[in-house]
């Protein structure tokens, strides 16, 4: 297991995101990041590369296309004690990603709101962000997954008792809430679009 090197962070809900990254900046972490979490951390002062310089490609039709790219998920899936995928990422130029921190575009809170679309509503669907959670999460002996942000204080100790790396007991915690979050977040959206497509019948 290495010490966290690289990070994207990608968050809907800012709260705390910008002390936590404080924290990992100040480890030497470097952070890739998106639209407004880009901004927001470096409006705080937090040194940040945006995933399309990292990348080489710009985002793409509103957004909707950002971290869906060979660089972030080789990143993210290739596994770190497999010689195979490391050769595979350094032929393509690709760098290992350690972290991911994401939270998901507020669906829930959008349809709760009087009077929403169905088009907003299906716009507040997230597609980059539940990817790149499952790639982590799949790979979690070598990238830690918070999407939650009560969990950066914890993640933060863990990292200075460890000499900024976290236990394979808590990666793997960490993953088994992503997998809980996000098959609770596609159940929302699945009920949802039943509903809503029974009352246009």
């Amino acid at each position: 297991m290495s010490t966290i090197k690289r990070a994207v962070i990608s968050v809907s809900n800012k709260k705390g995101i910008v002390e936590f990254a404080k924290a990992l900046n100040s480890t030497g972490i470097e952070i890739l990041s998106t639209g407004g979490t880009a901004k927001t951390l470096r409006e705080a002062g937090i040194t940040v590369k945006d995933v399309s310089e990292y990348t080489g490609f710009p985002e793409m039709l509103d957004g909707r296309v950002k971290t869906l790219h060979p660089k972030i998920h080789g990143g993210l899936l290739s596994r770190r004690n497999n010689p195979k995928d490391m050769e595979e990422i350094k032929k393509h130029g690709i760098s290992t990603i350690d972290m991911v921190v994401v939270n998901l575009y507020p669906f829930e809170e959008t349809i709760s709101k009087p009077g929403v679309t169905f088009d907003e509503a299906i716009e507040n669907i997230d597609i980059g962000g539940p990817t790149m959670l499952r790639s982590a999460s799949k790979n979690f002996q070598d990238v830690a997954v918070i999407v939650d942000p009560s969990d950066y204080d914890k993640i933060i100790k863990e990292m200075k008792n460890l000499n900024g790396d976290l236990s394979y007991g808590t990666r793997l915690e960490l993953a088994k809430k992503v997998f809980r979050h996000t098959s609770r977040y596609d159940a929302i959206i699945a009920e949802y679009l039943t509903k809503t497509t029974e009352e246009k019948k």
